[in-house]
Formats: structure tokens, C-alpha cells, sequence
């Protein structure tokens, strides 16, 4: 007799098969999940309640806590990408700094260039330095100010202005020359403006 023969066999013959998606009353015979003998347990409508009561409290605490862990995932990626852009930030500060302080160096050398000299190698060599020194800012994206245009307060700093035939707010002469690196403004050019 095999097991299936037998557990008819076990059934009443009035009794009916169990509905396979029936509901479970409070009161109903429930197999403890972790009782493998499968013995029924029995629940009051008050034990009923308080498991109840225990798995709401346990799927309210999962999802808090997935809340705070989406929260805490959100917040790193908002710090990771500030930190990116202060870097940057920082980065570009720093750049502007050290050329700011190699601009007066600049200055020598152009005013080095413009002095005569017997010594022609002596002047090979300042060219040539000058040279290596202003394409080395060029590979960094630093730019002179164009100075062949109208005044522009944004660009230059008027720091005298003389009658002139010229027109009246164009630039005269370039008392100091003026850099930039991409669009940002190291030093204005100094310039002397016509009336």
C-alpha cells in the first residue's frame, strides 16, 4: 500500500478535501514554521493578533531601514560629487595662483628682450628661454588679453588716459600686458585710454 493509499484510507469518508487557497481563521490549526514534526499549533484570536502585531512591526523596521540605507546612498553620491567640483575647484585655484606669481617673471623677460645687446648669444638664450617659458603657459591654456580692440573694463584696467586723434575709449598703449586661462581673468592688462 503505498502513502498516498494510506492517507485515504486515514480520511473520514464525509470529510471534505481542504481548498488549497483557503483562509486561515484566527482560530484555525497552524503548522509552526519552525516545528519540521508537523504537529498544528493552535492560536487564540489574542496570540493571533500579537504575531500579527510583531510582523507589521518587523516589515515597519525593514523599511526604515532601507529608507536610511537609500538616504545614506543619496547623501554619498551628493558628498562624492562636491567633492569632486571643490577639487576641481581647488585644483584650478592653485593653477591660477602659481602663474599669477610667474607673470612678473614674464615682464622681466619681455623688458630683458627689448634692452640691445652686443652679446647676440647672450640674447639667443634670453629669447630662447622666454620662449620655452610662454608656450609652457600656452600647453596650460593661458592666453595674453587682446589689447587691439575698444576699452573693455571687464578686460583691461584703465590706468591713464591722454588726449588722442584717436577715437575717444580706445587703447593707446599697453603699460602691462593682461593673461587669462580659458575664460578666467589672471590680470587685467594695463593700459592708457584715449579721451
Amino acid at each position: 500500500m503505498t502513502v498516498s493509499e494510506k492517507a485515504k484510507k486515514k480520511q473520514p469518508e464525509d470529510a471534505q478535501p481542504e481548498e488549497p487557497n483557503a483562509e486561515v481563521s484566527p482560530t484555525a490549526d497552524v503548522a509552526a514554521p519552525s516545528d519540521m514534526s508537523g504537529e498544528l499549533v493552535t492560536l487564540t484570536q489574542a496570540e493571533f493578533e500579537q504575531v500579527k502585531a510583531h510582523i507589521e512591526q518587523l516589515q515597519t523596521g525593514h523599511d526604515s531601514a532601507v529608507a536610511a540605507l537609500q538616504r545614506s546612498q543619496a547623501d554619498f553620491a551628493n558628498y562624492k560629487r562636491r567633492n569632486a567640483a571643490a577639487s576641481a575647484e581647488s585644483f584650478a585655484d592653485g593653477k591660477a595662483d602659481v602663474i599669477r606669481a610667474l607673470l612678473p617673471v614674464i615682464d622681466d623677460f619681455e623688458r630683458a628682450l627689448e634692452c640691445e645687446t652686443p652679446d647676440k648669444a647672450y640674447s639667443d638664450g634670453v629669447r630662447l628661454v622666454y620662449r620655452r617659458l610662454t608656450d609652457e603657459l600656452a600647453k596650460l591654456g593661458v592666453r595674453e588679453i587682446p589689447t587691439d580692440g575698444g576699452f573693455d573694463p571687464n578686460l583691461h584696467e584703465a590706468v591713464m588716459r591722454e588726449e588722442s586723434e584717436q577715437e575717444s575709449g580706445s587703447i593707446i598703449q599697453v603699460l602691462r600686458k593682461g593673461y587669462m586661462i580659458n575664460d578666467r581673468i589672471i590680470r587685467h592688462s594695463m593700459v592708457k585710454v584715449a579721451e
